[in-house]
């Protein structure tokens, strides 16, 4: 499976991961960690993860507040739109593609 993400994801990681790392040494890259392993486990079975609308679909992140959408383009091409804080406003981020 190919996975391919929004080029506004990296910036919006990039923040989280800093926010994380300000709190606590070393959290920071804990987020990450569990995010590509989220991400792996998408992978493995996209499907699985419940339809938001039309065809984008979101995966909640176990030991931190986030929320992942991500899209199947094609059979085997995965494309990550958000990831978002489960809190933050319901619309952000669901016009991407």
């Amino acid at each position: 499976m190919t996975i391919e993400y929004h080029p506004a994801l990296e910036a919006e990681l990039r923040e989280i991961r800093d926010y994380y790392e300000t709190r606590s040494s070393g959290l920071g890259e804990e987020f990450v960690q569990a995010f590509d392993n989220q991400i792996q486990k998408i992978a493995v079975m996209p499907e699985r993860w419940m339809i938001v609308t039309a065809d984008i679909r979101r995966s909640l992140m176990r030991r931190f507040p986030y929320v992942i959408f991500f899209r199947v383009v094609e059979p085997e091409v995965l494309r990550i739109t958000v990831i978002k804080h489960e809190k933050r406003h319901p619309h952000f981020g669901m016009g991407r593609r």
